[in-house]
């Protein structure tokens, strides 16, 4: 009875605390044209795990994306709109399952903090088309300290000597 009673008041303290997904604070890159897409288009150009996680913020299995290993020089880009974030000079194993990074390239991310989980933490993505990338953790290597944490369905590899694919539009 008394876990009952616990139950009920943990949950009549976070609807008086409202939703779980309140954005607490946002910033977006300056002067990149958004790429806006209805979730009908989005659906047709994507696989159903790249929707849920750019546009539904999911997240995939740790230790499932072959970009984790990914170790040669090139660019990593949006899976939704190609614009690209990282390059591979500043990705690293993190260990824990998803392709890290410890800086982004300039411009090309925005983020929002939430508290999604009931607690804040730093939600990044792509700043063109707003797919959900990952989040940021303040346990990355130096020069940054940080780690973009990020879900591999959510990007696409360019090596070095391979075009990069033009923004999508």
């Amino acid at each position: 009875m008394q876990r009952r009673n616990f139950l009920r008041g943990l949950i009549g303290s976070a609807a008086l605390a409202g939703p779980l997904r309140k954005v607490v604070s946002a910033a977006e890159p300056e002067g990149l044209e958004k790429l806006e897409k209805s979730e009908k288009e989005w659906r047709e150009l994507l696989s159903r795990e790249q929707y849920n996680v750019l546009f539904n913020a999911g997240t995939e299995r740790a230790f499932t994306s072959p970009l984790n290993d990914e170790k040669r020089s090139g660019t990593f880009v949006c899976a939704a709109c190609f614009l690209p974030l990282f390059e591979s000079k500043a990705k690293y194993d993190s260990g824990t399952g998803w392709p890290s990074f410890w800086a982004p390239l300039d411009n090309s991310l925005g983020t929002k903090t939430d508290f999604k989980i009931g607690y804040p933490r730093t939600e990044y993505h792509c700043g063109r088309c707003g797919g959900h990338q990952g989040h940021i953790f303040k346990d990355g290597p130096e020069p940054t300290g940080k780690r973009y944490c990020n879900n591999g369905v959510a990007l696409r590899f360019v090596a070095d000597g391979e075009p990069l694919p033009e923004l999508r539009p």
